[in-house]
C-alpha cells in the first residue's frame, strides 16, 4: 500500500499497462486497484490513465500484428502461451470486428492477443482504437469510479474480509470467462468454426 501511494506509482501504472496491451503477460489490474485502495481521491485518475497507457499499447500490438508477425509476433505468442489460441482469435476477429474487442478486451482474456490478432487480420485502424478504448474504459474507469465513491469502505472491507473478497475476485474472473461464450451464442456455426480453427488464414 506503501509503495502504491509512491509518486512514481503513476508512471510504473502507465509503464505495466502500456506494455501488458501488447506483450507483458502480468495484468496491471492489482496495481491499479492497490493505488486506487491507497489514494481513493485519485482514483479516476489513476484509471484515466491506465486507460489510455492501455489503448497505446494496443496501438504497438496492433504493429507487432501487422507489420512483424513474422519477425516479432510470431515468436512473442508461442512464448506467451497463446499459439492455439491466436487463430481462434483471429476468427472470431473477422466475423465479429469490433463486438470481440468490446466483450473481450473488458474480460480477462489477454489484451495483448487481441491487439496483435486485429493487426495480423488488419483490421481497420480508427474502430480498432475505438473499440479498444471503449473496452479499457469500461474495466478500468469501474474500477476507478467504485474506488472514488467507496473507497474507505472497500479498503475496511479487504482489511476485514481478504478471504471472502478474494473468492469473489476468483468468481468474477471465472464469470469473465464464461461471458466470453456469449459472443457467438446466436451463432452455433461461427462459434463451431473459431473454437475449431487450428491454422491462420491468409490476410
Amino acid at each position: 500500500m506503501e509503495k502504491a501511494a509512491h509518486p512514481h506509482a503513476v508512471g510504473w501504472l502507465a509503464f505495466f499497462c502500456f506494455v501488458e496491451a501488447s506483450f507483458f503477460p502480468i495484468p496491471p489490474h492489482p496495481l491499479l486497484g492497490l493505488m486506487c485502495l491507497a489514494e481513493p481521491s485519485k482514483a479516476i485518475r489513476f484509471a484515466v490513465v491506465a486507460t489510455l497507457a492501455s489503448v497505446a499499447g494496443a496501438l504497438l500490438g496492433y504493429a507487432i500484428g501487422w507489420g512483424l508477425y513474422d519477425t516479432v509476433g510470431k515468436q512473442l505468442i508461442d512464448l506467451l502461451g497463446l499459439s492455439k489460441s491466436f487463430p481462434v482469435a483471429a476468427c472470431y476477429l473477422r466475423e465479429y470486428d469490433v463486438e470481440a474487442i468490446l466483450i473481450a478486451g473488458a474480460t480477462p482474456v489477454p489484451f495483448k492477443l487481441l491487439t496483435i490478432t486485429a493487426g495480423f487480420i488488419e483490421m481497420a485502424l480508427v474502430p480498432f482504437i475505438l473499440a479498444s478504448l471503449a473496452a479499457r474504459a469500461m474495466i478500468f474507469m469501474t474500477v476507478g469510479i467504485l474506488f472514488r465513491l467507496f473507497g474507505a469502505p472497500i479498503k475496511r472491507v479487504i482489511d476485514q474480509y481478504l478471504g471472502t473478497v478474494t473468492a469473489a475476485f476468483v468468481l468474477l474472473v471465472v464469470g469473465g470467462f464464461f461471458a466470453i461464450s456469449y459472443l457467438s451464442g446466436g451463432n452455433e456455426e461461427v462459434k463451431d468454426k473459431c473454437e475449431a480453427a487450428t491454422e491462420l488464414q491468409g490476410r
